[in-house]
């Protein structure tokens, strides 16, 4: 057993992504690029760095080789430590036991209690690596102390039409949760849960082992390890986040996350130099704006180089845009090349793709017009014409 630390974080980042198509085919979807330079694990692992969190677990399991080159040894976010730093916890065999996959978010933590009692902390955060939001967990630790809670969960009220996509509570009038309800039908409340937990240790422990033990359990937070804590009547609180928060789930829902950042009201700084989001960096040129360019309200990163038109749009790095060619409302991912005179109006355009001279992607539909996704790798020819989404 090392030296006790206040805290460690254990951070799940093995989620499919299902609902993102081919852009999660091949990757978890905290490995998704994101923000012109980001990859999404790059907001919560920064937060821990911006918390002063010098321990990190990341439990990976799903298409993990994209996640894990990006993490490597900490180095971006100073997490490159002798004692704690960074570590990658995939499923394992242990002696006499047949190797098992993650069942669920508790099993995944409880498969992993030796890594916790390694640092023996006091306190274990819980995150989720699939999230976009800036956060200062240490302000929610404070309140943790301060309310004696056994688990305090962080929440934000969320769109009535969207709160059956996540955990709803209710509180009484000191912020102690009564009632939780996971991804409800039909939703009595829209205070949701943002997937960041605090656990006491030891009751943390407690719970993962009953847990476990359960037959029928689903072994996961939401549905089971929570409600059987609140009907044995432990201390829960919920901790009111103020701020930008997004769960990228959907198609929908990433291209919008990263077109808010756009906005001077999104409450996502990128240029906070008191908060900085960090990554990989990837050593391109500057950007090059050719004469007759034009870019109106967009992110333009490393190593692009752009002779048409951009607007309300967000490219990542290495992307070419050909003269004469309209980019509109849509993110441009890592080294695509668009040739002349093309037109592209809100659109996905993944990684190495080449639009071809000419080309026209933009949805037919118009209440409300599709988000349109282009492949990775793929090669349109020139005169191209996409007005769907291929499955």
């Amino acid at each position: 057993m090392g030296t006790t630390k206040e805290w460690i974080a254990m951070l799940l980042a093995g989620g499919e992504g299902k609902r993102l198509g081919f852009l999660t085919s091949e990757m978890a979807k905290p490995a998704l690029p994101f923000g012109g330079k980001y990859r999404i694990i790059d907001f919560a692992l920064s937060n821990c760095t911006n918390s002063g969190i010098d321990t990190v677990g990341v439990l990976t399991q799903y298409q993990p080789l994209i996640l894990n080159a990006h993490i490597g040894i900490g180095i971006p976010w100073d997490l490159d430590r002798k004692h704690g730093g960074v570590s990658i916890l995939a499923p394992f065999l242990k002696y006499g036991e047949e190797g098992k996959w993650y069942r669920g978010t508790a099993n995944a933590i409880y498969q992993n209690i030796c890594f916790i009692d390694k640092y023996d902390p006091h306190y274990v955060l819980v995150l989720s690596g699939d999230h976009i939001y800036k956060m200062d967990y240490s302000l929610m630790l404070k309140f943790h102390k301060e309310k004696q809670a056994d688990l305090t969960i962080a929440v934000i009220e969320v769109p009535w039409n969207e709160a059956s996509r996540f955990g709803i509570m209710h509180t009484d009038s000191e912020g102690r949760i009564t009632e939780f309800q996971e991804k409800p039908a039909h939703p009595q409340g829209n205070l949701a849960s943002m997937g960041v937990y605090i656990f006491g240790t030891e009751i943390l422990k407690q719970y993962l082992q009953a847990d476990n033990e359960r037959a029928g359990s689903g072994n996961d937070f939401g549905k089971d390890v929570i409600p059987l804590m609140l009907d044995e009547g432990c201390r829960i609180f919920a901790y009111p986040f103020q701020g930008y928060w997004k769960d990228v789930g959907t198609i929908e829902s990433l291209w919008e996350a990263n077109l808010d950042l756009l906005s001077s009201e999104n409450g996502l700084d990128l240029f906070d130099r008191n908060w900085r989001i960090y990554t990989v960096n990837q050593n391109q040129p500057p950007h090059f704006i050719a004469p007759g360019a034009k870019i109106e309200n967009s992110l333009a990163n490393e190593g692009c180089e752009i002779f048409g038109e951009v607007s309300n749009s967000v490219l990542f790095t290495g992307v070419h845009i050909g003269e004469g060619t309209v980019i509109k409302d849509s993110v441009i991912m890592t080294n695509v090349r668009i040739g002349r005179n093309a037109r592209i109006e809100r659109a996905i355009i993944d990684e190495n793709a080449i639009i071809g001279d000419e080309c026209l992607i933009c949805s037919e539909r118009k209440d409300p017009p599709e988000i349109i996704l282009v492949r990775e790798n793929m090669i349109l020819p020139e005169n191209s014409v996409i007005r769907t989404t291929s499955p």
